[in-house]
């Protein structure tokens, strides 16, 4: 086999890194490195370089690294040797897509009820330790396009940003149902762990963000939550507890039934001044009283409130009443 003269990549789109195997070369060998590229020489597992942008003859007064890589060329600088090529490409693209392909299911810290949730964003990359970047990842990966670099780092990725969304929603004790509002800290502490991770690999992250983190509004636990707080809501709104909300749909349960109607508002009126209702509550409920049978109601003689005819204390001024 002749030896190369010339060896050069041309990159396309999206690749971070191209190989050239078993390359026959010897000390005419040119090596063209073009702007935002290195290179680096493999052989027998071990890397050399990187060699920087530049036409470069490959003799050992240029890369004195080369007689460590081949013994023969140490008495022998003419001789011919085989190597791995492998070309880099250092330009950052920053709109490198991430995001859940399924939701993530955390349990909410504030209402207690685990919730889908989904999340997606987008991030850059670069290439900052060449030898290192192919030690790790060469062996690993059938090709260096964008493609298979955010799909080995997904799982990555997912994890930490699962983590993170469940230690800030926890600390600030705020309900997914408004995560996001924490947009920028999630972003933040993702792009602090996934920078750790990344240059383990000889890579640098750049601009990392989280574009979106939302509840799946179609699930039924979201569904179930947001009619309960819309309930909560109303109910804050109106001045009433959930106990007395309860106590108010015995009574209307009580005015469908003529025949028990007396009894049961004398019943639903106990339980009411029985766990406090107090006078708002007790003024609905002695309105039912009359609107179901005037002839129920009878007034406190302290204060003149009218009450159920069988209530016991008034719920105006808390007197015994006959």
């Amino acid at each position: 086999m002749a030896a190369i003269s010339v060896l050069k990549w041309d990159p396309a789109p999206r690749v971070f890194a191209f190989h050239y195997p078993n390359c026959e070369l010897n000390c005419k060998s040119q090596l063209i490195v073009n702007e935002g590229q290195e290179a680096v020489l493999v052989k027998e597992g071990l890397f050399y370089g990187p060699i920087e942008p530049g036409r470069h003859t490959l003799e050992t007064k240029n890369f004195p690294f080369l007689t460590k890589m081949v013994a023969s060329l140490v008495s022998n600088a003419q001789a011919a040797y085989t190597a791995e090529v492998w070309f880099l490409q250092k330009s950052v693209p920053l709109d490198i897509k991430w995001g859940t392909a399924d939701p993530m299911l955390l349990e909410d810290p504030k209402y207690h009820i685990a919730l889908p949730v989904r999340a997606f964003g987008q991030y850059g990359i670069r290439i900052v330790d060449s030898c290192r970047f192919l030690a790790m990842l060469s062996g690993r990966l059938p090709a260096f396009t964008e493609k298979t670099l955010s799909g080995y780092f997904k799982g990555i990725i997912i994890t930490r940003a699962k983590t993170a969304i469940a230690t800030i929603m926890t600390d600030s004790h705020c309900s997914l149902l408004n995560i996001g509002t924490k947009l920028n800290d999630v972003s933040t502490e993702l792009e602090r762990k996934i920078s750790e991770d990344l240059a383990g690999y000889g890579m640098e992250l750049r601009l990392f963000t989280v574009n979106s983190i939302s509840t799946d509004e179609t699930d039924a636990s979201v569904m179930q939550l947001k009619k309960a707080l819309a309930k909560k809501a109303e109910m804050d709104i109106i001045g009433y507890s959930y106990a007395q909300e309860r106590s108010f749909d015995t009574l209307q349960t009580a005015a469908g039934n003529e025949g028990t109607a007396g009894g049961t508002m004398g019943v639903g009126m106990g339980l009411g001044m029985g766990v406090g209702v107090g006078s708002p509550m007790g003024n609905v409920m002695s309105e039912i009283a009359r609107n179901i049978n005037p002839s129920c109601v009878k007034h406190c003689a302290n204060c003149g409130a009218e009450l159920p005819n069988t209530a016991k204390f008034c719920s105006g001024c808390g007197a015994k009443v006959g």
